[in-house]
């Protein structure tokens, strides 16, 4: 019984502070794909949730607030078609291998949310990547009706018909009426709530800012040499899902680097400029997930270094003085 009166989630306000700025992202989802978008999140919420219980009663912890967020990342993450056991599956695979094996919260190396997407991504790929569709039209778009439906199925996001030459219209990627992943898809939403949260300090400043510069700098130099199926930089960056991965996920304050500022400042800088080398030489159109999570697993080591390099210096100064 006294198990039972104690508090099953640990509070934590910065948890909560992204799950507000996540809001509008959702109900955005909602209004271009309806309301199956709710269908997802809720699967994957009580999926997620239950899955770190589970480990937290091993460990004698309690559920944290952080795992809301990763399921909210997560169900945003994917296509609004995706099968709800996948997408139960890729959220049971990313809080209990991306987070509880190492311990839980604060103890894990890779974001838990990222993990799971490219463990369906890997195992599931025609499911992410050919089964996208075109929002709904009309005044209310998706409010009045459960999903666009299969009718407006497409295989190509705006980043593969950019890479083929489509001419898209810069003011529906800003604004999100077009295919891609339930909450990736309209730029402006994403820009305003992650500058929200870096007002806040939810989100790291220097991590977002130079991997932005990072990503735009590479993505317009091969777009300046002539590579084949580069689109422009301006595009590139409203397309795809490198601001969402900025924004939300690369500044998880688990598993970025956080010892220093310069750390964050490379650990973001690599994150944009390894997203657009995927994005440019690889076969996967999209870079982020994969940029994310081998920055993860360097970041431990890049917080090391720095620190050591900091310690050398203070060591040397004192030994002048």
């Amino acid at each position: 019984m006294k198990l039972l009166k104690q508090p099953v989630i640990m509070k934590q306000a910065p948890m909560n502070a992204v799950l507000y700025a996540l809001l509008p992202l959702v109900a955005a989802s909602v209004y271009f794909f309806g309301w199956r978008a709710l269908a997802v999140l809720g699967v994957v919420n009580a999926v997620g949730f239950l899955s770190e219980y589970i480990f937290a009663r091993v460990y004698g912890k309690k559920v944290s607030m952080a795992v809301f967020v990763t399921n909210f990342l997560f169900a945003l993450s994917l296509p609004p078609t995706i099968p709800l056991w996948i997408a139960g599956v890729g959220i049971a695979f990313g809080i209990v291998f991306g987070k509880m094996v190492f311990g839980g919260f604060s103890k894990n190396i890779f974001n838990p949310a990222i993990s799971g997407r490219a463990f369906i991504y890997a195992s599931f790929g025609y499911h992410l990547s050919s089964r996208f569709v075109q929002p709904a039209q009309g005044l209310l778009g998706g409010l009045g009706r459960w999903s666009p439906g299969l009718d407006s199925l497409t295989a190509a996001t705006p980043l593969i018909q950019l890479k083929e030459g489509v001419d898209i219209s810069f003011l529906e990627l800003l604004l999100g009426n077009v295919s891609g992943s339930m909450g990736e898809t309209s730029a402006l939403l994403i820009i305003i709530t992650g500058v929200w949260l870096m007002f806040r300090k939810t989100a790291s400043h220097h991590i977002v800012l130079p991997g932005l510069a990072g990503f735009l700098v590479f993505q317009s130099l091969f777009w300046l040499t002539g590579i084949d199926g580069v689109p422009a930089p301006h595009y590139a960056l409203v397309s795809g899902s490198v601001l969402f991965g900025m924004m939300y996920m690369a500044t998880d304050p688990v598993t970025a680097a956080q010892t220093t500022n310069i750390g964050r400042w490379i650990y973001g800088a690599f994150i944009g400029i390894l997203t657009s080398l995927i994005r440019t030489f690889s076969i996967w159109p999209e870079g982020i997930t994969f940029a994310i999570l081998t920055a993860n697993m360097f970041a431990p080591l890049l917080n090391y270094i720095i620190t050591e390099i900091k310690k050398s210096r203070r060591s040397r100064k004192g030994a002048d003085a």
